[in-house]
């Protein structure tokens, strides 16, 4: 049981060869087909009841097709060729309706027709649209009168007629040209901008195979079961497959899709991205481009296969990336940042420590830090035998007992950004900080519950502890920050986690479809839940700090709440266990402290100002196309941020003379969160001896 219990893998962007295929599709000159009707091949009719009956039989939920299912998978389809509503007319969608509750009978058929209809009716519209876009930037937009765009189209209807579509992408192309002009472009290279980026868009879309569309309207459907299941294509599978070795290549960052962009899900430990500084989670990559001289090409709109084709390359290359900050908001002009692509290594990614000595209420404290960027082991190294592979364990132990020799007052484990990773590592790393007991629970889609336990008997380190956790820390991170905080053996710090409580197996569909010639991709589906031991779900609620720091994200913008088709939280019955000790009466003095010390640092009031500005600009609906009155809000912008740069810089004493350095040396200097993090846990000690 234990073997099939994996938590989220950190899918990293590597080496396997780089392709130039997005490149030369782009560089020819021939015109494609845009009438070519996509049908699909007749083994997918196998394939399609074999995922439907794994998925109705193995997955948490257990649910069997039906007109209930078939209507979300309907809507969900629909969503995912046209979520922005920018290339079907109502009337398409009219004529569609007549399938929505028919859905479930497809795929216990295996009939594909229909799916495969809608998707060349979108290719269709697709090539209308590129017609205008090519018409509408003939002409350049007069900037100069007061119009506004509205990218956010969740609620809006479907436009009735291709001249309500003409009128919707009019505005669009203009407020995309005045992104372009405000960053420092003229007219004429601003429309060759856009011209190229819709006309390779539509080449990519025109070049789907079968493969392609089996493939996205398939993970319509595991998407409908929960958010972590997914229908991996046999070239998806490959690599995923290939990034899940120890060593790895790119420039270390998870990506996925979200509409027409790229977006970063995660930054990888060790890798080129993380060490540059550069990139963070929710920046947006909008062209990518080889070499220090090499163009770029836009990439808004293009699949992610075709982007991550694209950011590939070999140890040691230059990768050039055109980013939208996240922090900038939906108005971010882009910036242009550089990559030496690198090899990612499990060392790199290992445990790291540092010893902070502070001076707090009249007292030097030493504070061991110990930042973990996931719960890794060496699988291989451990499976051949040897005895000193590295794990997250092996190498926490080894930096507590440097700290023991140091004499630390106490220590805090810094989960930020942890996505996860190995659940026994969670459970053994627990083990170091409580004498015995259960860790977690985990219940599988037939009731079953396992309760997991600290294999060691004894206590590692039986000092003062804090974990500090924020909104990226999630599933493995959850299960030990949870456990530490129901014992009541350290005091949790941060943000709300993110709310992962699920567990997900891969399945090789070339062992339960022999196809002859026929390479298959693979299925990952949900299998269980993870509980506390006090029987709570870690799904959606995740784990609550006892000291609570302002965050941007809320759970219904980013965690596992923010997604619809994720499972409910519930509970289950509590497991034994014998509390370690009481932190909760020392909690109220603890947060009275804090308080006090942020209504008077003023590093704490540059991270409210931040958060505040991000939460504006997600909030922001509508935007100007008056090229004065942007100009404006970006020049204000800018000095804002310009300011707050130069205040950090002096509170951190930095001298940046390179502007290309602020948000790196800042973000690495500033870190209010941790230092917030030692003065609390020095509250704690002075409170546990006073």
């Amino acid at each position: 049981m234990k073997k099939t219990l994996t938590t989220i893998l950190l899918l990293i962007l590597f080496e396997i060869s780089y392709s130039q295929n997005v490149l030369e599709v782009l560089k020819k000159d021939h015109t494609l087909d845009s009438s070519k009707v996509i049908l699909p091949d007749e083994t997918y009719k196998r394939i399609d009841q074999v995922i439907v009956q794994i998925l109705s039989n193995y997955h948490y939920k257990k649910l069997k097709p039906n007109d209930s299912l078939s209507s979300i998978i309907f809507d969900e389809y629909i969503k995912n060729l046209d979520n922005a509503k920018m290339y079907f007319l109502k009337s398409d969608i009219e004529s569609f309706e007549k399938y929505r509750y028919q859905f479930d009978d497809f795929l216990v058929t295996g009939e594909l027709t229909i799916p495969f209809e809608i998707f060349n009716t979108y290719k269709k519209r697709l090539s209308e649209r590129i017609k205008y876009v090519n018409k509408c930037l003939q002409k350049e937009f007069d900037f100069s009168i007061d119009e506004s765009f509205s990218p956010d189209r969740e609620k809006a209807e479907w436009a009735k007629t291709p001249e309500e579509l003409d009128e919707l992408w009019r505005l669009r192309l203009k407020n995309d040209a005045l992104n372009l002009i405000l960053s420092g472009k003229d007219w004429k290279g601003a429309s060759e901008v856009l011209l190229k980026r819709y006309q390779n868009y539509h080449k990519i879309i025109l070049q789907y195979e079968a493969e392609d569309v089996f493939s996205l309207f398939m993970n319509s459907v595991t998407q409908v079961y929960d958010p972590h299941s997914d229908y991996l294509s046999p070239s998806a599978s490959e690599n995923f497959n290939i990034s899940m070795k120890l060593s790895l290549e790119g420039i270390g960052a998870t990506l996925r899709q979200d509409n027409d962009y790229t977006v970063v899900a995660g930054i990888v430990p060790g890798g080129p991205a993380a060490k540059s500084g550069l990139l963070q989670e929710e920046d947006k990559i909008v062209g990518v481009a080889q070499g220090d001289d090499g163009e770029m090409v836009d990439v808004i709109g293009w699949r992610l296969d075709d982007v991550i084709q694209l950011i590939r390359g070999k140890k040691g290359t230059v990768v050039r990336l055109l980013i939208l900050k996240a922090s900038d908001g939906p108005n971010a002009i882009p910036k242009e940042i550089k990559l030496v692509r690198d090899e990612v290594k499990l060392e790199e990614q290992a445990a790291k420590s540092e010893i902070m000595n502070i001076q707090h209420e009249g007292y030097n404290f030493k504070i061991g830090v110990i930042k973990l960027p996931s719960f890794y082991t060496d699988f291989e190294a451990q499976q051949k035998g040897k005895t000193d592979y590295k794990s997250t364990t092996r190498d926490v132990k080894e930096i507590l007992k440097k700290f023991k020799e140091e004499k630390v007052d106490g220590v805090i484990i810094d989960l930020r950004n942890n996505g996860g990773g190995s659940l026994q590592e969670a459970i053994q790393l627990t083990g170091l900080f409580i004498k015995d007991g259960p860790v977690v629970q985990v219940k599988n889609m037939m009731n079953i519950i396992e309760v997991d336990r600290d294999p060691d008997p004894g206590i590692y380190y039986e000092g003062p502890l804090a974990v500090l956790v924020n909104r990226f820390s999630a599933s493995a991170s959850e299960i030990f920050s949870g456990a530490i905080q129901d014992y009541g053996r350290g005091i949790i710090i941060g943000e709300n986690t993110y709310g992962k409580g699920t567990v997900q197996n891969l399945l090789d569909l070339n062992r339960h479809i022999p196809i002859a010639g026929k390479k298959l991709g693979q299925l990952k589906l949900t299998i269980a839940k993870f509980y506390r031991i006090t029987g709570s779900s870690t799904q959606h609620k995740g784990v609550q700090p006892d000291i609570i720091f302002p965050s941007p994200y809320s759970a219904d913008e980013f965690g596992e709440s923010s997604q619809p088709s994720a499972l409910p939280w519930d509970q289950i019955q509590p497991a034994q266990y014998e509390k370690y000790g009481d932190i909760s009466k020392f909690i109220p003095l603890l947060i009275q402290k804090h308080q006090e010390r942020t209504k008077k640092d003023p590093e704490y009031q540059l991270l409210l100002d931040d958060i505040e500005e991000i939460k504006e600009n997600r909030e922001k609906k509508v935007f100007s196309l008056n090229e004065k009155i942007r100009r404006e809000e970006k020049n204000k912008a800018e000095e804002r941020k310009k300011k707050k740069d130069e205040e950090r810089a002096r509170i951190n004493k930095l001298d940046i003379k390179d502007k290309k350095e602020v948000d790196a040396q800042t973000s690495k200097a500033s870190d209010y969160e941790l230092k917030e993090s030692t003065r609390i846990l020095a509250d704690l000690i002075i409170a546990k001896v006073g």
